[in-house]
């Protein structure tokens, strides 16, 4: 049987739907992943290393296994698990999933209405998990933060990634159909025309 590390190590359109049903755990706080997304460096416009390393992205050209965190529109994290080969920056965003242990921690910290909403969403996951920029270059292999394959889905969609001007009608966002916890679709808004 492969390790997590090898696994990750692959490609990332194979990879980001084999990462559906893994469990990512923080502490007392587990979740189950339902929706990801897949970026592929600089072969993909709306990935944040299309143009090159920045002290931002960095954690994307490491080795695989680790956690990619960036802060976005003032307010939200969001997170990424590093695959591919070092020094090719491929992640897959953590768009979505269920909270399978931990439901009262996760409920403290998000203001959700339902149980399916927890995780719904990348800003949700993390906000569920408390991961933020502390948590950038995390090895899911060991340490408090940690990621485990479960059961391959076979139940898999796939379709445009949400709210990207670059590259937006890829289908490199994967899902488990009919899973409840699974973010609804925003394409871009699209930017007016230049004066």
């Amino acid at each position: 049987m492969s390790s997590l590390r090898e696994v990750l190590a692959g490609p990332v359109l194979e990879v980001a739907p084999r990462l559906l049903g893994a469990v990512l755990t923080h502490g007392d706080v587990a979740v189950r992943l339902t929706e990801v997304e897949a970026y592929d460096g600089p072969n993909d416009p709306g990935s944040h290393a299309f143009r090159g390393r920045t002290p931002r992205n960095a954690a994307m050209f490491g080795d695989p296994g680790h956690l990619y965190v960036y802060f976005t529109y003032g307010m939200h994290h969001c997170c990424n698990v590093v695959c591919g080969p070092p020094g090719t920056p491929s992640a897959v965003l953590l768009r979505a999933g269920e909270v399978v242990r931990g439901a009262e921690i996760a409920r403290s910290r998000r203001t959700s209405r339902s149980d399916r909403d927890l995780a719904r969403g990348p800003a949700r996951l993390c906000q569920a998990l408390a991961i933020g920029l502390a948590e950038n270059g995390a090895d899911l292999t060991s340490g408090p933060l940690t990621l485990e394959l479960g059961e391959q889905v076979t139940a898999v969609s796939t379709g445009p990634r949400v709210g990207l001007r670059g590259a937006p009608d890829r289908p490199w966002r994967f899902w488990e159909s009919g899973a409840a916890t699974v973010s609804s679709y925003r394409p871009a808004k699209r930017l007016p025309p230049a004066p």
